[in-house]
């Protein structure tokens, strides 16, 4: 066998063993990962539903879920829609927290982005930007508003803009007011009690 030929051969043979060993990792882990993310989201759930202590999936679509969180005695306690929005480098996964009459935000949880360090990666801050969502009325257009001295400075409906960083957070806001719509939606049409195709 002429060199040509047989660097041909070895070269996919190499291949093919580095696929098929890439291949068994990636169904080793897929379950494991999938474990750790559920258990993300069941903790961020806690966190955007202050005292839940169950949750539970009520509907299901493609880049978006709805969880209905309870007390320990069942009670619910609000909803939590996970949901994806484009961000300004890459999607931005979150979680975002309503009361059960669907008439408060309760909290944001920021579970995945790709923004610029020291600048849209500031969506994660509590400090900066997630602490400025609790609270606000979501009977009314959420907006944001240019950094205030204090939380007292906001409107029932405003949130802080990340200075540096106006397209991270109207990414953020944009992502949230659509999901929030959707779930005001499904909530008046019943499907989110066991209903429709998607609901689980």
């Amino acid at each position: 066998m002429k060199l040509p030929a047989r660097m041909v051969v070895v070269l996919t043979g190499v291949s093919l063993l580095a696929a098929a060993f890439l291949a068994g990792v990636n169904l080793l882990t897929r379950e494991r990962i999938a474990t750790n993310k559920q258990k993300e989201i069941e903790a961020a759930i806690s966190l955007v539903i202050p005292g839940a202590r169950s949750s539970r999936k009520v509907y299901e679509e493609r880049g978006f879920s709805v969880y209905a969180g309870s007390d320990e005695s069942g009670n619910l306690l609000g909803w939590a829609v996970e949901s994806v929005t484009g961000g300004f480098q890459d999607n931005i996964i979150f979680l975002v927290g309503a009361d059960a009459e669907l008439s408060r935000i309760r909290r944001l949880y920021i579970l995945e982005q790709k923004e610029t360090p020291g600048l849209g990666a500031k969506i994660t801050d509590e400090k900066t930007f997630l602490q400025f969502w609790e609270g606000k009325d979501m009977n009314l257009p959420l907006a944001l508003r240019k950094p205030p001295a204090g939380k007292e400075d906001l409107g029932p409906a405003e949130v802080n803009t990340i200075t540096g960083a106006t397209i991270s957070s109207e990414a953020v806001l944009s992502g949230v007011t659509l999901s929030l719509d959707r779930l005001k939606k499904l909530r008046s049409e019943g499907r989110l009690e066991g209903e429709g195709s998607h609901a689980r």
